[in-house]
């Protein structure tokens, strides 16, 4: 079933309390080559048939609107996945 993917992350600048609480865990797990991790989210809309441009389009702007907050979060990427 075609999909298109909506990923979505904290703001760069914002505090990320999950990513930090995995890194401290990487970090005493002896993973000390990982110095930060974000979490984010990924959305699937999943279509009946191929999504158009105008699908797209439109899912972008679901994306801005609905599935992220845009005071704390970026939609960083919308993508069609087969």
């Amino acid at each position: 079933m075609p999909k298109i993917i909506v990923e979505v992350m904290p703001k760069a600048d914002l505090l990320d309390p999950a990513g930090k609480a995995v890194a401290n865990a990487l970090q005493r797990k002896g993973h000390k080559e990982i110095a930060n991790v974000r979490i984010g989210k990924r959305i699937e809309l999943h279509y009946a048939s191929n999504p158009t441009d105008a699908d797209i389009e439109a899912a972008k702007q679901i994306a801005a609107d609905f599935l992220s907050n845009g005071v704390i979060e970026d939609v960083i990427n919308v993508t069609v996945e087969n």
